[in-house]
């Protein structure tokens, strides 16, 4: 009989886990907009899709949607040798963070949109 109920909640434990959500590092971010980047919290996973706009300085662009602009990290591996001009959209998945310059998109995926 024990034997019997140790399958059973073993059983229920594995399936209630097997359902679970992964919520870290990759996992699908809010889609939001830049005016809503500017009150969110430091350190989450956002989705924004606009335009990369300028360049900076090293990694750093220019990015833009309907609502306004902001300060973006993209490291040059994600450009994937890919031709990305002020009018092709993109979504870009990243971390908000803050440095002296304010707040800024530290990006991890830049898909193209067109």
């Amino acid at each position: 009989m024990k034997r019997k109920q140790f399958i059973l909640g073993l059983g229920s434990l594995v399936a209630g886990t097997a359902y679970a959500q992964f919520t870290g590092p990759g996992a699908p971010a809010p889609a939001t907009t830049v005016a809503q980047l500017r009150q969110a919290a430091l350190g989450r996973y956002f989705t924004v899709e606009g335009k990369v706009v300028a360049h900076q300085r090293q990694n750093y662009y220019s990015f833009r949607d309907g609502s306004g602009e902001i300060r973006v990290e993209i490291d040059p591996a994600l450009w994937q040798n890919r031709k990305v001009g002020p009018d092709t959209k993109v979504r870009l998945v990243g971390e908000l963070d803050q440095g002296t310059a304010g707040r800024y998109l530290w990006v991890k995926s830049l898909e193209l949109l067109n």
